[in-house]
């Protein structure tokens, strides 16, 4: 264990059951799909916060409903633009590149692939005040409300590096 949580892939089911969590999740498979390369999500989101965190899971469902993690990561607002860092104006719709790193796996015919998307992945990352403040600057917390968004022109998506079959 580090920091009270399972090294490698694991049962999401507890996770998934939280308020705060988005689940989103395919048909199950007809035929295997595999998936090599780095991984990353797009996501379009409002929130009530001048900085927040937005954190992005693939995840494999099998057959018996049991989701294990694949990969993750996470993007703090204010770094959603590497050439400048800027607070968040609430309210207003950006852009969110969340890169999940690199995997590789063949989910299985009958599988599922699934997305989790939410605003925390605390203790794996360290949490974020939702302040704008500078970090260690205080011990004051907030709560932020998020909006993610699915609509034509601001579609969020996963993008998956599928290797073809022979």
């Amino acid at each position: 264990n580090l920091v009270g949580t399972t090294i490698g892939p694991y049962d999401q089911a507890e996770v998934e059951s939280r308020q705060d969590v988005l689940v989103y999740t395919s048909e199950p498979l007809a035929q295997s799909l595999e998936v090599t390369g780095p991984i990353k999500v797009v996501l379009y989101a409002a929130t009530s916060a001048t900085d927040t965190d937005f954190t992005a899971k693939l995840v494999d469902v099998h057959p018996d409903g049991k989701a294990y993690n694949l990969c993750d990561g996470i993007i703090r607002a204010r770094y959603r633009d590497p050439a400048q860092i800027t607070l968040v104006e609430p309210g207003v719709c950006q852009r969110y590149d969340i890169d999940l790193w690199v995997t590789s796996n063949v989910f299985l015919p009958g599988h599922r692939v699934r997305v989790e998307i939410s605003s925390s992945n605390f203790p794996r990352f360290d949490r974020n005040p939702n302040t704008g403040e500078a970090f260690g600057a205080s011990d004051k917390l907030t709560s932020a409300e998020q909006a993610i968004y699915h609509d034509a022109e601001r579609a969020s998506h996963i993008v998956l590096p599928v290797i073809p079959r022979e």
